[in-house]
C-alpha cells in the first residue's frame, strides 16, 4: 500500500469512527420500575420488579447482577422496551430526560440475545457488513460502510478471523468468544446509542468473558456508547471493568451506585468481603437465600439488605428536560435514514444466496436426497411396457413421485429456523420487518427448487417410460416444481408459527401424512368421507400433481 493509499485508509477509518460516536444521546434513567404478574399455581400477584431506580450515562457500562429469580433479565427487557411479561409494568424509562416512541427508541437501540443467532455459514466480516448492509446502505458510500467493519474488526481483536465461517454443524467455525465479539460487532454497525446485553459471558470461560467485556468496555468509551448488562458471576477481573453496579435480589435493589464504593458500601452495612474472595462472589451469596443451610437467617439478612438501601436513600438524580428535547427531535428525524425496502431484499438476497451455495444442509444434502429418490424410482418402475397391465404403476409411480418429493422437503426446516432466528433478532432490533424477509426467502428457493425438479425428472422419468414427448416432459416438471415450491412454503408456515425443530418437522411429516392420504389417489373423493374431503382435501396440493395425465405412457 502506497503511502497516499495508506493515508486514505486512515482518513476513512478516522470517518468511520466518527460516524459511529454518540454525541446525541447523554443518559438513560429510570424510576419505579416495577413488574408485576400472576403466580401460574396460586393465582395470586407475584411482583418481579418492586421500584426499581437506575441511570447509565454516555461512555459507562452498568451491569445489572443478581442470583438466579432475581429479575435481572425482567429489567434489561423493560428498560430495551421488550418486556414480555405478560402482567402489568409500571414506572418510566426515559432517555436525555424525555420519554421516547416506541419506533425512535429502537433507533437508537440495540439488544444482543443470550444465544448468539448468526448465520454460520457467512464469515466473521461478511456478518458484520451484512447488518451494514441492512442499516446503512444508501446512507453511506460503500467505501465508508467497509471502512466501518474494518474498524468494528480492529476494536473487537476479529482481525485474523475475519474471513473464518461463523461456524456450522458440519464445519467448524469461531471460538464462543469470539462468536460473541461478531454479534456485538454486528450490532454497533447499525449505529445504536443504547446497546442492552443478556449475559454476555453465558457459556465463556473466565478468559473469554474477561475478553469480551474488555472489549466490549473499550469500544463504548470509544463510540460513547450507553451499555447496559446482565451478567451472572463474572471473575474478579471481570467484575472490575464496569463501571456501575445495580445489584437485585427478589426484585429489590440492593445496591446501585460505581462499582469502586461496592465493597466500602456492603463493609458500613455489616456485610464486609472476606479477604482473598471475589466480591461478585460475595454479593451474590449475601443476596441468594434460596440454597442456604439456614434460610430463615438468610432472609434476614437479605430484608436488613434491602432496608439498609431504602434508608440510605440513594436515589437517581435524572436529567433536566430542560435543553434536552432537541436532541430527541433530532432522532426522530432520522428514520428516514433507514434503506428503502428494495435495498433490503436485495441484501437478504444476497445473504441467502452465499448461504445457499456453502451451507450443503440448506440445499446440498437435499439435491442428493432427490437424486437418490429418483434412481431408487426409476429403477423400481423401470421402463413399464405400454400395455393395459401397466395402467396402474404408472399412476402408482405419478402418485410416488409428488408424494415423496414434497414429503422429503422437512430436510428444509434446520435451514429456515437459523434464517428464522436471525430475522427475529434483526426485526427486534428494527432493521427490517417481516415481509422484505418473507419476499427474499421465497424468491431465493425458485431456482434450486426448478434444478431440483429438472435433475429429479431426468432421472425418474426416462427410466420409468413415461410418454416420451418433450410437452410431456415439461408438464410433469411444471407440476413437480409447484409441487415441490407448495411444499417449501408449508415448511417455511409452520416453522414461523412452531419455531422448535422437533415440533416443526413432527407437523410438516404428519401434514404430508394428511394430505397423501385424502388427496383423492388412495380414496376416491366420491367416497372420502364428508369432513376430510370437505376441509382438507381441496386445500391439498399434492392431489394436483397426481391429476394431470398427459405425461403417461
Amino acid at each position: 500500500m502506497s503511502e497516499s493509499e495508506s493515508s486514505t485508509h486512515d482518513l476513512e477509518r478516522g470517518a468511520a469512527s466518527e460516524s459511529l460516536y454518540n454525541s446525541t444521546i447523554k443518559n438513560l434513567s429510570w424510576h419505579d420500575i416495577s413488574v408485576t404478574v400472576s403466580d401460574r399455581k396460586t393465582k395470586a400477584p407475584k411482583q418481579l420488579l418492586d421500584n426499581v431506580n437506575g441511570e447509565v450515562k454516555a461512555g459507562e457500562i452498568l451491569a445489572l447482577m443478581g442470583p438466579s429469580g432475581s429479575g435481572k433479565t425482567t429489567l434489561l427487557n423493560t428498560l430495551a422496551r421488550r418486556s414480555t411479561s405478560s402482567g402489568s409494568t409500571t414506572g418510566t424509562v426515559l432517555t436525555n430526560g424525555t420519554h421516547l416512541p416506541q419506533s425512535a427508541f429502537r433507533e437508537i437501540s440495540s439488544y444482543v440475545e443470550q444465544e448468539d443467532a448468526l448465520i454460520g455459514s457467512l464469515t466473521v466480516r461478511e456478518t458484520v457488513d451484512f447488518s451494514a448492509r441492512l442499516s446503512l446502505a444508501g446512507v453511506v458510500t460503500t467505501r465508508e460502510r467497509l471502512a466501518r467493519v474494518d474498524d468494528l474488526l480492529i476494536a473487537f481483536g476479529l482481525t485474523d478471523q475475519a474471513h473464518t465461517l461463523i461456524g456450522t454443524p458440519l464445519r467448524k467455525g469461531i471460538s464462543g468468544g469470539q462468536k460473541r465479539r461478531a454479534s456485538v460487532a454486528a450490532q454497533i454497525i447499525t449505529e445504536p446509542k443504547i446497546m442492552f446485553l443478556d449475559e454476555p459471558t453465558s457459556g465463556l470461560d473466565s478468559s473469554a468473558s474477561y475478553e469480551i467485556i474488555s472489549h466490549l468496555r473499550s469500544v463504548g468509551r470509544r463510540y460513547n456508547l450507553l451499555i447496559v448488562a446482565s451478567i451472572h458471576q463474572p471473575s474478579t477481573s471481570t467484575f472490575r471493568l464496569f463501571d456501575k453496579l445495580l445489584l437485585l435480589s427478589q426484585g429489590k435493589t440492593c445496591y446501585l451506585g460505581p462499582l469502586s464504593d461496592v465493597t466500602s458500601y456492603f463493609e458500613s452495612a455489616g456485610f464486609p468481603v472476606p479477604p482473598q474472595t471475589n466480591p461478585a462472589e460475595h454479593l451474590l451469596d449475601i443476596t441468594n437465600s434460596d440454597f442456604a443451610l439456614n434460610r430463615e437467617q438468610a432472609q434476614r439478612d437479605l430484608d436488613s439488605i434491602h432496608a439498609t438501601w431504602k434508608q440510605q436513600q440513594h436515589t437517581v438524580s435524572f436529567t433536566s428536560k430542560e435543553g434536552i428535547d432537541q436532541p430527541a427531535i433530532a432522532i426522530l428525524e432520522n428514520h428516514s435514514r433507514r434503506p428503502d425496502i428494495f435495498t433490503i431484499i436485495s441484501a437478504l438476497l444476497l445473504r441467502m444466496f452465499i448461504k445457499s451455495y456453502r451451507d450443503v444442509v440448506v440445499y446440498g444434502i437435499r439435491i442428493a436426497m432427490y437424486m437418490g429418490l429418483a434412481i431408487m424410482m426409476g429403477t423400481v418402475w423401470l421402463r413399464l411396457p405400454t400395455t393395459q397391465d401397466s395402467i396402474q404403476p404408472f399412476i402408482n409411480a405419478i402418485f410416488f413421485g409428488s408424494a415423496f418429493m414434497s414429503f422429503m422437503a422437512v430436510a428444509y426446516v434446520p435451514a429456515f429456523l437459523e434464517d428464522r432466528a436471525t430475522f427475529v433478532k434483526d426485526r427486534a432490533n428494527g432493521l427490517y420487518g417481516a415481509l422484505p424477509f418473507l419476499i427474499a426467502n421465497f424468491i431465493i428457493g425458485l431456482p434450486y427448487l426448478f434444478l431440483i425438479a429438472v435433475i429429479f425428472s431426468v432421472i425418474a422419468y426416462w427410466l420409468t417410460n413415461f410418454r416420451p414427448s418433450g410437452e410431456a416432459f415439461m408438464l410433469w416438471i411444471m407440476w413437480l416444481f409447484l409441487d415441490l415450491l407448495a411444499a417449501e412454503s408449508l415448511v417455511v408456515l409452520v416453522s414461523s408459527l412452531f419455531p422448535v425443530f422437533v415440533v416443526a418437522l413432527a407437523i410438516v411429516a404428519f401434514a404430508n401424512g394428511l394430505w397423501m392420504s385424502v388427496g383423492g389417489f388412495l380414496v376416491s373423493p366420491t367416497i372420502l368421507n364428508v369432513f376430510w374431503k370437505y376441509v382438507f382435501h381441496y386445500i391439498d396440493y399434492q392431489s394436483l400433481a397426481t391429476r394431470p395425465t398427459s405425461f403417461k405412457a
